[in-house]
């Protein structure tokens, strides 16, 4: 199973989303540099690397935006350690206005 895919599992379990986008969005951070093993390297864009999480979920009511994020980073605890190097994560509540 693909990292997005297992992501898409837990967080459908975990918050019941009415609507959940989760995009791979590696590509667009191909060229950049980092760390590799001690030396330096230039992403190639390939992968499961960066993520964009857009979810709607009913649990998100009366949460704080700095908890929604809390609730999600705790819950992909596992791929943040194993591989995923970044989330943008973009909860809401059901009738709650977003841009997507």
């Amino acid at each position: 199973m693909s990292i997005q895919s297992t992501m898409e599992s837990k967080l459908k379990a975990a918050f019941s989303p009415e609507r959940l986008t989760v995009i791979n969005e590696s590509h667009l951070h191909a060229g950049h540099h980092h760390v590799e093993h001690g030396h330096e390297a230039v992403f190639d864009g390939t992968g499961e690397t960066h993520f964009r999480i857009r979810i709607v979920s009913p649990n998100f009511a009366g949460m704080s935006r700095i908890d929604r994020h809390r609730a999600v980073n705790a819950l992909l605890a596992d791929e943040l350690k194993t591989g995923v190097h970044a989330l943008a994560i973009e909860p809401a509540a059901p009738g709650e206005r977003t841009s997507w």
